[in-house]
C-alpha cells in the first residue's frame, strides 16, 4: 500500500489556496488526512474533498502537529509567523510567498526545471513567483540543450496576479466602464479594465519594480546561473487568469526555431502551440486552467547577425503553474 500523507492548507480560503485543494483532488495526492486553515473570519466556513465536506479551521501554532506537508498560500508576514511552528511539528512547508525564496538554506524549486534542490530542504522548500515559473518550464529545457547567456523578458499579468480581490476589481470595473459609471481602483494603482498598467509591485531605486526584479533574481538562482544577465519589463492587463511573457533568448551555442520546437515538444509540462498560419499561438483564454505552459511565436531573431537569438511567446495558468499545482507538484516530489 502507497504511503498516505496529513495535509495541510494554510490560506485554504484564497484564490490559490481553492486550488490546491482541486490540484490535490484532480491529481489523485495520497492525502490521509487534510487540514483546511484560514483566519478566524473565515474559521467554521466549509469546503469539499472528494465528496466529503471539511470545515475550515482558524489556524493556530498548534495547527501543524501530526501535519506531514503544509502549503502555505496566506501571505508573506503569515509564513514567517508560522515557519517555526511547521518545522517544529516535524512537517515540510512549501511555501508559496516571497518570503523566502531567496534564502540559502530554502530551495526554490519548479520540479521541470531543478527537481533535485528538493533534497536540500530544512523544512522549507518555496515557490518562485508565478511569472519566473511560467518561464522557466519553457525557458530550462533549451537552456540545458544550448546554454543560455542573456534573457530579455516582458511580461503581460493577469489580474489573478492579485488574488481574488484583483480579479473581483476587473469585472467589476468593466461593468462600472461600459455603464459609464464612476471608478475608484483599490487592488492596483489605477483603472485596469479597458487598460495597462506597467507597474507591478513597488519601485526600487533602480527604476525598476520589486516584480521585475523577482524575475531576475529567482531565475538565476533555479537555473544555477548566478550572474546571468536577465532583464523584465511586468504589465499588469485586463485579462482575467493566466500570464503571458514575451522572451528574447540569447544562446551560447546556434540554436533554430524547428531545433527549439523539437526541445519544448519533447519536455514536461509544456505545450507547443506555434501554427501561425492557422491563427494558433499561446493566449490565457487557452492557458486557463491548464496545466501545461503554451510556447509558441518561436522565431529566430532578426536582430542579431548570428542563430543564437530566439524569439518566442509563452502563456501559463498564474493559479496552477504559477503557485497552486507547483507546490502539489513540490509535494509530490517529496
Amino acid at each position: 500500500m502507497s504511503k498516505e500523507f496529513n495535509v495541510a492548507i494554510a490560506g485554504a480560503t484564497g484564490a490559490v489556496g481553492v486550488e490546491m485543494l482541486k490540484t490535490l483532488e484532480k491529481r489523485h495526492f495520497p492525502v490521509k488526512n487534510l487540514k483546511l486553515l484560514a483566519s478566524a473570519r473565515s474559521a467554521g466556513k466549509t469546503a469539499t474533498f472528494r465528496g466529503e465536506t471539511v470545515v475550515i479551521e482558524e489556524m493556530t501554532p498548534d495547527s501543524f502537529k501530526g501535519v506531514d506537508i503544509a502549503l502555505f498560500s496566506a501571505g508573506s508576514d503569515i509564513s514567517r509567523e508560522y515557519r517555526k511552528f511547521v518545522v517544529d511539528a516535524g512537517a515540510v512547508m512549501i511555501d508559496n510567498s516571497s518570503a523566502f525564496r531567496m534564502d540559502d538554506d530554502v530551495p526554490l524549486v519548479v520540479p521541470e526545471v531543478n527537481p533535485e534542490d528538493v533534497a536540500r530542504h530544512h523544512g522549507v522548500i518555496a515557490n518562485p513567483n508565478c511569472t519566473t515559473a511560467i518561464m522557466l518550464v519553457a525557458v530550462a529545457p533549451l537552456h540545458r540543450a544550448k546554454k543560455l547567456r542573456r534573457l530579455i523578458a516582458s511580461t503581460y499579468q493577469a489580474a489573478s496576479g492579485a488574488g481574488a480581490k484583483g480579479m473581483a476589481e476587473l469585472i467589476e470595473q468593466t461593468r462600472q466602464v461600459l455603464n459609464g459609471e464612476p471608478i475608484a481602483p483599490k487592488a492596483f494603482a489605477h483603472r485596469i479594465a479597458f487598460n495597462l498598467i506597467p507597474h507591478i509591485d513597488s519601485f526600487m531605486d533602480n527604476g525598476y519594480t520589486k516584480e521585475e526584479l523577482k524575475m531576475v533574481n529567482e531565475s538565476r538562482k533555479m537555473l544555477h546561473c548566478p550572474d546571468l544577465p536577465i532583464s523584465c519589463t511586468s504589465v499588469r492587463i485586463p485579462a482575467l487568469r493566466a500570464h503571458s511573457e514575451s522572451l528574447n533568448l540569447e544562446f551560447a551555442e546556434d540554436i533554430t526555431p524547428d531545433e527549439a520546437r523539437a526541445i519544448l515538444s519533447a519536455s514536461p509540462g509544456v505545450q507547443v502551440v506555434d501554427d501561425p498560419a492557422a491563427k494558433r499561438y499561446p493566449m490565457p483564454v487557452d492557458a486557463t486552467e491548464k496545466y501545461d505552459v503554451l510556447v509558441g511565436r518561436i522565431r529566430q531573431d532578426i536582430s542579431r547577425s548570428d542563430r543564437r537569438g530566439l524569439e518566442m511567446f509563452v502563456s501559463g495558468d498564474q493559479l496552477l503553474k504559477g503557485a497552486a499545482l507547483n507546490a502539489v507538484q513540490i509535494a509530490e516530489l517529496l
